[in-house]
């Protein structure tokens, strides 16, 4: 039995001790009734919270329905207790920006039957303003309204200007991750630019839960606009980029030895580039060579994760997730000239990520991934990426981070594809200060997360941090403006755990340590981010 509140039974008293859903799922419980009880933004039983601001944000708000909720869980009444399945239940719905905070627990058990109820806490959805960033020496604005949480249904909405270095324009966004039937979801936006337009749609079901046994869904995009390289922060060309994508794709999932999910995929895979000089821009040398490819693929995954739940690590005061175990995956298509492509040859892709624990209570996830073409002659735009992030928890109020990436491209579809700067984490340089077909980036920072919490509305942090990285063209073509480049910095951190936006607001000074008779000696950022 499921009751849909609606918080209609007021806040709930505390329940006295029950087994834990392990216990229970070693008992043989089944399930029986199901209380879902969706709840205001602001708690007005807790003293801190009972004043007009926060009775006034709860009344303008649009409390998330019972039902938004519940067809997202993965247990109903009548099924046996899987402590598993419901801690995935409860990962799934805080992945909903538009929930604070989620609890699901056993209020009663009798006879072999549990009763549990799934408690919500809802985030403030609606975000309209504007906003100003700087990063790499370069100014961006925005003006905006999007609501992630319409009419409580979890549908998001919104309409942004933007403008930035390379483009200005207005989006119109829509997603529904359960249109239609649970679990089935829609997504579209439509960009018109002052140098041309952008449009997206796709459709289908993921896997979107460990055990989900099919998927299936289509996505297409089409893109026209003026594509910028540049150089030490300055554009040095420009050139015309239509872009369009079809991808239709189905798959099944089966389980595999260990608790481990085996995927496979299928699908058909088109996609299109064409290129040409804009007049007025000084046009790249080469110019980027036109291509299609079309034609079907088959893929492979494998996975056997599990998830730890902390606070304070990419967030502040706000849980999070992190995947621990190993997922990996290949993916291998063909494309033919008899179906539209430019050229016959094999498509590959690979990719893997592992997570785990060192030391105790130090963190470690590191990923690689490698894709490709495979042509009648040499490979093409072979690109390998590899990342790993190493927390070291000091205390529950601060942790020392250290990052690094590695991106190399060979033979690529177009001119120096791998951009460094303030817009891509060398924060001390201007944005694209470097570029060329091998990127590097190392960051250590110490990060501080305060219980400062003023007015219940903004959450504060700080870090301490250095950068080192390097973006070339490989053995042979080094020159002065591809050397290491090195910043030292520190900042602050701003976020609002109650919004559904999860952004946080950077504020960083930056100081180049080399290069200093290029760039200016100090560099002021203002970005926001969805990590610290």
């Amino acid at each position: 039995m499921l009751l849909l509140t609606g918080q209609g039974y007021g806040e709930l008293e505390e329940a006295a001790p029950l087994p834990s859903f392990e216990e229970l799922e070693a008992l043989g419980a089944v399930i029986g009734t199901i209380r879902v009880d969706p709840r205001d933004i602001y708690d007005l039983s807790d003293p801190k919270e009972n004043s007009w601001p926060y009775r006034l944000a709860n009344g303008l708000h649009a409390r998330t329905r019972p039902q938004t909720v519940a067809k997202q869980l993965l247990f109903k009444s009548g099924d046996r207790v899987s402590a598993r399945t419901i801690a995935e239940s409860e990962r799934l719905l805080r992945g909903n920006r538009y929930l604070h905070d989620v609890e699901i627990r056993p209020v009663a058990y009798r006879d072999g039957i549990v009763d549990i109820d799934v408690i919500t806490r809802d985030s403030w959805t609606l975000d309209p303003g504007i906003s100003i960033a700087r990063s790499g020496g370069a100014n961006s604005s925005r003006v905006y309204a999007n609501e992630k949480n319409l009419a409580g249904w979890g549908v998001s909405v919104g309409v942004n200007y933007s403008k930035n270095v390379e483009h200005a324009g207005t989006q119109l966004s829509y997603s529904d991750k359960h249109v239609l039937f649970p679990w089935t979801s829609l997504d579209a936006s439509v960009s018109r630019l002052d140098d041309g337009s952008q449009w997206s749609l796709a459709f289908g079901r993921p896997f979107y839960a460990t055990d989900t046994p099919w998927a299936a869904g289509f996505s297409a995009s089409h893109s026209d606009a003026l594509n910028s390289i540049f150089d030490r922060g300055e554009r040095v060309a420009a050139y015309r980029a239509l872009q369009s994508a079809f991808r239709a794709t189905g798959g099944i999932s089966s389980p595999a030895p260990s608790g481990a999910v085996r995927r496979y995929t299928a699908g058909y895979d088109y996609q299109s580039s064409t290129y040409a000089i804009e007049p007025g821009q000084t046009p790249p040398d080469p110019l980027p060579q036109d291509l299609v490819l079309s034609g079907p693929f088959v893929g492979y995954e494998v996975l056997n994760e599990s998830y730890e739940k902390v606070v304070n690590r990419e967030q502040i005061g706000r849980t999070e997730y992190f995947a621990l175990g190993t997922r990996a995956g290949v993916q291998l298509g063909r494309s033919f000239t008899t179906l539209g492509g430019t050229v016959d040859g094999w498509i590959v892709s690979l990719s893997a990520s592992h997570g785990r624990y060192l030391f105790g209570s130090h963190s470690l996830f590191a990923s690689a991934s490698l894709s490709g073409r495979l042509e009648e002659g040499p490979r093409q735009n072979q690109l390998f990426s590899a990342s790993a992030r190493y927390f070291v928890p000091q205390r529950r109020d601060a942790a020392f981070m250290i990052a690094a990436n590695v991106d190399v491209y060979r033979h690529p579809d177009r001119t120096a594809p791998l951009q460094l700067g303030g817009d891509t984490g060398l924060r001390g340089y201007p944005l694209s200060f470097q570029s060329g077909e091998r990127r590097a980036l190392l960051t250590v920072e110490e990060r501080v997360y305060t219980d400062w919490y003023p007015y219940r509305v903004v959450r504060v942090g700080g870090a301490v941090f250095a950068d080192a990285g390097r973006a070339w063209n490989g053995a042979g073509e080094q020159s002065a403006g591809q050397r290491v480049l090195t910043d030292v910095g520190v900042g602050l951190r701003f976020t609002n755990p109650r919004t559904a936006t999860g952004t946080i607001l950077h504020a960083d000074v930056a100081f180049p340590v080399n290069a200093r008779n290029e760039v200016r000696s100090v560099q002021f950022l203002l970005t926001s981010s969805t990590s610290f």
